[in-house]
């Protein structure tokens, strides 16, 4: 038996597990994002839980360059790929380095408001030692402080 093979064989099944599917109940019905699962890997500016709250980005630029600003920001980020861009509403895809794991975040344009809401959610696990979280302050930092 070739054992590095069955070795490599096992570890492509492994990391392609962590990606998960993409979910199909995601999306902004009316501009409203699903309510965050009770486990700590989802942060959204729309939720009614104390604990995966964040407030929404602000913006005062029209909604084409605000949306252009937020995409050149995710842009510039490794492993992340923008899955839809459809008016007010972007969906991207961040992966993990080293075990592929995959986080949807979505962004919705409240252009009335003048707001970006989001939602950012682990595909699979219970806790995400704090990524997401981690990742929208750095995204709404970078967006807010250019």
């Amino acid at each position: 038996m070739n054992y590095p093979l069955a070795l490599l064989f096992a570890l492509l099944i492994l990391f392609s597990a962590c990606s998960g599917t993409k979910p199909l109940d995601i999306g902004a019905k009316n501009g409203n994002f699903i309510e965050c699962p009770s486990s700590p890997n989802c942060v959204s500016t729309q939720t009614t839980s104390k604990k995966h709250k964040m407030e929404p980005i602000p913006y005062k630029l029209p909604l084409e360059e605000a949306k252009a600003k937020l995409l050149k920001i995710i842009g510039n980020m490794p492993r992340t790929t923008i899955t839809q861009n459809e008016g007010p509403y972007l969906h991207s895809e961040f992966k993990s380095k080293l075990m592929k794991y995959v986080d949807d975040v979505e962004f919705y344009f409240d252009d009335a408001g003048k707001l970006i809401h989001f939602r950012s959610a682990s595909r699979k696990g219970y806790s995400d030692m704090g990524v997401n979280k981690k990742r929208m302050k750095a995204i709404t930092e970078a967006f807010v402080g250019t």
